[in-house]
């Protein structure tokens, strides 16, 4: 082992450690490691910058304002209304699954999982079903069908442009189809018999149904000489009078879950639900006001229109970890925080000093005239009941044609996917799919930074001979066995690396070692690219190995285990069905 290896398997490895420890961001440890290759001088400046200008890198980017243009401009408004229809919940996972298997294709998973995630929420409660049916299928079928294509997931794009880099020619815009339908069709049939038992069968969205969005939600302080002193919440039917529910009564610093019984006194705090006229009519009629403390930063209801709204802290948002305290007045939004779902739990007492983390499902109230703001801020994904965007005219349909272009014209081979990503990028914007200042916001940076700095990683690891040396002391030791188990041990080591750290980062470690591998054995490197490919990009077994798992975690109200039973199988699954067609379509 050379000083140079040695060197780069310690940066491997401590980045490794901090994947999966997740005690640092994603970004700052891929900026750790462009930075820790460039000051050894293991990388020349150009090299270790090379990840910014890479295609892959490029492209990404692009997909992301792509992705926003064809939400923005109400392109996939109506999949909500086809959904609703279906007459039962078989039928509407196999609908689901069959607009999944139209756009994830082309559409980058992750934007695919927050578009959908709110439609199928309405959809489901239309049709009678629990969420919790619905989500982790949304969450695995984006990736399988995500898989079938270049441009699907930035997993594939990443494996293409290294593999490029290290002299592969690459692959074509539709390389992985005919390997991603054989397993999106055996992902999709597991998913409707076993695992679809497998499912758990609870209300992870239960604000949706229990607060009953569309309505008001304010706080009602019982004043002294209120009519309801002395009775209780269920003796005085507000609900029959008023149309108003109480949701929640608070005492002091105590919290009481169920009001109904409980005589009301001087000083209680109603969380009551209802429209503002019937509140307002309430709060007149039963000497109550409105908690002071609740107020909308001195503006009344009576004065702005509200709506209550539920949002959910994605992945990567600069909001984890900061607390509700922390949130009003660095937010561009003009939100008041009720509430939060944190997987089946609302926290309501001192909401303020609650850190946020990924998941985090909180119920906002703000202005109607802030909502269109709400949706397209990146850092959260909307899960409200309101009916989706309508179609901005023609815009939905130069949406759709653009992306078609994007994709068509690569495809020919008549311009890299890179230029028609970029041109197909400006183009909505400037058809005004998206405003100017959208782009940047539609632009997951953190998932750039991540590529751009990992990129070199996998250029040191050929260069120095890191990847060399790992391939002979570890898959070396069943090269014997031929290159199909090589295959088989080099699949199985991606799916245990991506489900405990980010998929790009394993999709990166694992790259170089499959060229190198190649070399090795003297066979074709394309292969074990795929096999790498298809394996980081598809992980199922645990809510942190893949972005739309950890997207649909909280909102589903999920276990942990939930992900295991259902999700390990599947893994199994694809890995039997890599080991078997990989070598029938890429021959070794």
């Amino acid at each position: 082992m050379t000083v140079e290896i040695a060197v780069v398997l310690s940066i491997a490895l401590v980045a490794i450690a901090l994947f999966a420890t997740e005690k640092l961001s994603l970004d700052i440890v891929a900026l750790l490691v462009l930075t820790s290759l460039a000051v050894s001088g293991l990388l020349d400046t150009g090299q270790a910058l090379s990840g910014f200008s890479n295609p892959a890198t490029i492209t990404v980017a692009a997909m992301f304002v792509l992705a926003a243009g064809l939400q923005n401009s109400g392109a996939l408004s109506g999949i909500g209304n086809l959904l609703a229809r279906a007459k039962s919940p078989l039928q509407f996972l196999i609908t689901l699954f069959i607009v999944l298997a139209v756009i994830a294709p082309f559409v980058n998973n992750t934007a695919v999982v927050a578009v959908f995630m709110p439609i199928v929420i309405a959809a489901t409660a239309s049709v009678g079903m629990s969420a919790s049916k619905a989500l982790i299928p949304l969450s695995y079928v984006s990736q399988m069908a995500g898989v079938c294509t270049l441009v699907g997931t930035s997993t594939n794009l990443l494996v293409n442009g290294m593999a490029r880099d290290l002299g592969h020619p690459g692959f074509s815009m539709f390389e992985f189809t005919s390997l991603g339908v054989i397993c999106l069709a055996a992902g999709c049939l597991y998913l409707l018999t076993a695992g679809r038992w497998l499912l758990p069968d609870s209300r992870g969205a239960e604000l949706v149904e229990h607060y009953e969005l569309g309505k008001y939600i304010t706080e009602l302080r019982v004043m002294p000489d209120s009519s309801l002193i002395g009775t209780t919440v269920g003796e005085a039917k507000l609900g029959e009078e008023f149309g108003v529910y109480v949701l929640e009564l608070l005492r002091g610093d105590q919290k009481v879950w169920s009001p109904k019984a409980q005589i009301l006194q001087e000083g209680d705090i109603l969380l009551a639900r209802g429209d503002w006229s019937q509140l307002d009519e309430l709060r007149k009629e039963a000497g109550l006001e409105v908690n002071a403390e609740f107020k909308l930063r001195q503006q009344s209801f009576e004065e702005v229109e509200q709506v209550l709204t539920e949002v959910m802290i994605a992945p990567r948002s600069r909001l984890i970890g900061t607390t509700l305290g922390m949130l009003d007045p660095s937010w561009h939004h003009n939100t008041t925080s009720l509430g939060i779902h944190r997987r089946g739990q609302v926290l309501r007492q001192e909401l303020r000093n609650v850190r946020l983390q990924v998941g985090d499902i909180l119920l906002m109230l703000l202005p109607e005239s802030e909502m269109s703001a709400l949706r397209k801020d990146r850092n959260i994904v909307v899960l409200s009941e309101r009916p989706a965007e309508k179609s901005e005219g023609w815009r939905a349909p130069f949406a759709l044609v653009t992306m078609a272009l994007v994709i068509g014209v690569s495809a020919m081979g008549w311009a890299p996917i890179a230029v028609t990503a970029l041109a197909g990028a400006a183009a909505m914007t400037l058809a005004g799919c998206l405003d100017a200042e959208d782009v940047y916001d539609a632009i997951d940076w953190r998932i750039i930074i991540l590529m751009a700095g990992l990129i070199p990683l996998g250029v040191a690891m050929s260069e120095t001979g890191a990847a060399a040396f790992l391939v002979e002391n570890s898959l070396g030791l069943v090269s014997s066995l031929g290159p199909l188990a090589v295959l088989a041990v080099l699949y199985l080591l991606a799916l245990l690396l991506t489900e405990f750290m980010s998929n790009a980062a394993a999709a990166v470690l694992l790259t170089p070692i499959g060229m190198s591998t190649a070399g090795m054995m003297n066979v074709d490197a394309t292969p074990f690219l795929i096999a790498v490919t298809f394996a980081a990009s598809t992980s199922f077994a645990t809510p942190v190995g893949y972005q739309t798992n950890t997207m649909v975690y909280g909102a589903g109200g999920y276990r942990f285990s939930d992900f295991v039973k259902i999700g390990l199988p599947l893994n199994l699954i694809f890995w039997v069905l890599g080991v078997i067609f990989i070598p029938m379509f890429w021959p070794f």
